[in-house]
């Protein structure tokens, strides 16, 4: 089949998805080509105009083409062309955060197929839930909301997250990144509270510990600062995150509380962090959830700052024990591909024959 593959925008976390299935798709003989709407993105973003004043040091003034709307459209409406020029018989869009509705709904009225796979469930159901409304096909990272995906009237299923054998995989530590405690993620205030706790520990113990991912929101006197492996406003990209999987001793899982209102306190699937982690071969301690308890239960789980201190302690002095759970935690995730996904995917189709 021909495939067409919008890209997320944003270029961590969500990219690694998309390549993934990229990836696999190709490996799996499907015919397949890609929009890339994060270059479309940052170009948009970055078009200036000048505005026939000169400032200043003599030079012209400047201000931005479009707003933030006005690109975010820009971006999307070459899917129009692409679709014409490549006549795809399913697009398959990751996140779809920066894809507008009018886009996907004039899409499928010319007939070509959706298929939405879908990041932020349940964090940002709500806001899915629009997009879901255009789609023939809606895979979710959790299926704790399913119901009303399937209440739109076309077919939702659980798509867990997966990883790129080749890619996340155990190898060599980097030098600059070896630690003893890595976490990359984005710095959420609940995330920030919490591991602010856990500093006087830290630095009790003299542990060497790594904080990566857009931690933007972080105030400039918090004791967090120091641990930060880059600038607060910018992001190790996928490589990097597994080399940092690769040179730390330990990891840890700690999901975000910040959601829609509406669903608060609702999460059930592993996030993509867990099976990375433990597909490069990094013991973890874990914020529990069902499905995370289901699939690790070799590896521990807290439910305070404290009580995660405390499990890091000990994984640092018992590096056999952490060892021999590293083992088991990758014999738990070793199905879960990106490979094995696109055939569950392309069984779904099956029963939905795709417009030729």
């Amino acid at each position: 089949m021909r495939w067409l593959l919008v890209h997320p925008g944003p270029n961590f976390s969500v990219a690694d998805v998309y390549n993934g299935w990229a990836e696999a798709l190709r490996s799996l003989g499907q015919d397949v080509a890609e929009y890339n709407l994060d270059a479309r993105l940052t170009f948009y973003d970055a078009a200036l105009l000048e505005t026939g004043t000169i400032d200043a040091t003599g030079h012209p003034e400047v201000r931005k083409a479009l707003d933030r709307n006005q690109a975010i459209s820009m971006a999307a409406a070459g899917l129009f062309a692409a679709c014409y020029q490549i006549l795809p018989q399913v697009i398959l869009a990751t996140s779809a955060f920066f894809t507008p509705p009018w886009v996907l709904e004039v899409l499928r009225a010319r007939g070509h197929k959706i298929v939405m796979l879908f990041t932020e469930s349940p964090y940002q159901d709500t806001q899915q839930l629009r997009m879901a409304e255009y789609a023939h096909l809606n895979l979710l990272n959790d299926p704790v909301n399913i119901g009303a995906y399937e209440a739109l009237g076309m077919p939702a299923a659980y798509m867990p997250h997966a990883y790129r054998p080749g890619f996340h995989c155990p190898g060599a530590p980097v030098p600059e990144m070896v630690c003893d405690l890595t976490f990359n993620g984005t710095g959420f205030a609940s995330r920030i509270a919490f591991f602010e706790a856990m500093v006087p520990g830290w630095e009790a113990e003299g542990l060497d510990v790594m904080l990566s991912g857009n931690w933007d929101p972080l105030a400039d006197g918090s004791p967090l600062m120091k641990y930060l492996a880059h600038e607060k406003d910018r992001c190790l990209d996928n490589e990097q995150t597994v080399q940092s999987y690769r040179s730390a001793k330990a990891g840890l899982n700690l999901y975000r509380r910040e959601a829609e209102d509406e669903h608060k306190g609702e999460g059930w699937a592993v996030g993509p962090r867990e099976v990375e982690m433990a597909a490069a071969g990094l013991w973890f301690a874990r914020d529990p959830r069902g499905e995370s308890d289901e699939l690790f239960p070799m590896l521990p789980a807290f439910t305070s700052p404290a009580e995660a201190s405390d499990l890091i302690r000990w994984a640092l002095r018992h590096p056999g024990e952490r060892g021999a759970a590293v083992v088991q935690a990758r014999a738990a995730i070793a199905d879960r591909t990106f490979e094995n996904n696109v055939r569950r995917l392309l069984e779904l189709l099956d029963r939905q024959p795709v417009r030729m």
